[in-house]
């Protein structure tokens, strides 16, 4: 499938695709498109259900038994799933709101919940695809299978499977955010994304960017009002998450892990005890955010819309606390702009975007994860923990390179997906 993308890349997107036909030219070899990610999804299945360990579904079982606390008042952060995770027992860290979204799954068997959560993995995965492809004019149903074939065997996609996390859904929900022009529309659905995991947040900074004022406001109105229905319904357990628990880094688990890939984290393990956010996290941080900044403006964030929310995104998970591979999603979207975009025959943007998919095919944080002597120790030896800063460093490398390789190259506008226009 690889080499299927690849060989797409080279020949089928030489040229601009008219999206507005339903018989979109495509390469010889995406006609195997269909059987690929057939294939994909069955092995996925496969690996989950006869694998020993195949899949643990530990923050799924968060998200459901958190809910049921709901039937208890007072329990929901005092709520911990530990049958799988002796080392850590998880407790529900999400805000309120997501406990009551979460709340009908309880009522149905766990089994049933992990079988369709699985599926919608796959499907949100394919509109993430389709929507990022579209975001640059080259909608194509085969290339999206390709790319949804290939995506589901990426480290940030393998521990969202196994894990039966949220993330993908979320970020499907910003993409159509970016991809809606209506401003209650993006609004709305970057709010609720919000509320269920405080991650969407900064897609704020995008809408910002672009000017798009009503929808920036309008999300921030309606992540209010997940906070104030979670409170009328959750009660005082909803003042608590907001007064006691937001910013707690330490309850949502451990910082020095290598699953942990935001700039705290990597630092924190070189250092070899939690940086916080100290000196050399802060400098790191300023660094990263004047490359974003120079890398929209370079790119044209504001026209480009997919690589304008890939910017801030890759911003978002380099700042956050805590960044775990699942939330690294929004590197599949980096490499389709890499290798379909605008600059996709600049020099270079092969380079990256191969090796993103080659290294989230690899799972460097996973394989250092077999070597760390357990989650909660964050000194190690100097080469796990430099090993350790490869997402962050990845990250301003490519940063950097879309601010020098977009520079000059002239204001891009990608065909409108609207056939009208």
């Amino acid at each position: 499938m690889v080499t299927a993308i690849a060989h797409l890349n080279r020949a089928g997107y030489s040229r601009a695709v008219d999206t507005t036909s339903s018989r979109a030219p495509s390469a010889p070899r995406t006609r195997l498109a269909p059987v690929l990610f057939a294939l994909s999804i069955a092995a996925r299945l496969a690996w989950t259900y006869l694998v020993p360990n195949g899949a643990n579904f530990v923050d799924l079982h968060v998200y459901v038994g958190g809910a049921g606390a709901l039937d208890h008042p007072g329990t929901l952060y005092s709520y911990v799933y530990a049958d799988q995770t002796p080392d850590f027992p998880l407790p529900f860290t999400y805000p309120p709101f997501a406990a009551v979204v979460f709340y009908p799954l309880h009522l149905l068997p766990f089994g049933l919940v992990a079988f369709f959560w699985q599926v919608g993995i796959v499907a949100a995965l394919y509109g993430v695809v389709s929507l990022s492809l579209r975001l640059l004019g080259r909608a194509n149903a085969r290339t999206a299978m390709l790319w949804t074939a290939a995506g589901i065997w990426t480290e940030p996609l393998r521990s969202t499977f196994d894990y039966g996390q949220i993330n993908v859904l979320l970020v499907l929900a910003v993409l159509y955010a970016v991809y809606s022009s209506r401003w209650w529309v993006s609004g709305l659905l970057v709010g609720l994304a919000a509320g269920v995991k405080l991650t969407p947040a900064v897609s704020g900074l995008y809408f910002l960017g672009v000017r798009r004022f009503g929808a920036a406001a309008f999300s921030a109105v309606v992540f209010a009002a997940t906070v104030a229905v979670s409170i009328v319904v959750v009660g005082g357990q909803g003042r608590y998450y907001f007064t006691d628990l937001l910013g707690d880094a330490g309850r949502i688990g451990p910082i020095g892990t290598s699953f942990n890939q935001s700039v705290r984290g990597a630092i924190s393990r070189i250092l070899g005890h939690d940086a916080g956010y100290g000196p050399v996290v802060v400098a790191i941080l300023l660094v990263a955010a004047v490359l974003a900044v120079l890398a929209w403006r370079a790119v044209d964030g504001g026209t480009d819309r997919l690589a304008g929310i890939v910017i801030v995104q890759l911003f978002g998970l380099l700042l956050s606390p805590i960044s775990w591979t699942h939330h690294w999603v929004w590197l599949i979207p980096l490499m389709i702009w890499l290798l379909h975009g605008p600059l996709r025959e600049r020099r270079g943007a092969r380079i990256l975007g191969w090796g993103w998919l080659v290294l989230t095919l690899i799972g460097l944080p996973w394989l250092l994860s077999f070597a760390q002597p357990t989650i909660w120790e964050i000194s190690r030896p100097w080469y796990l923990a430099w090993a350790g800063l490869i997402y962050p460093v990845a990250t301003l490398a490519t940063l950097t390179w879309m601010a020098a390789t977009g520079r000059g190259s002239g204001r891009y506008r990608p065909p409108s997906p609207d056939p009208s226009r």
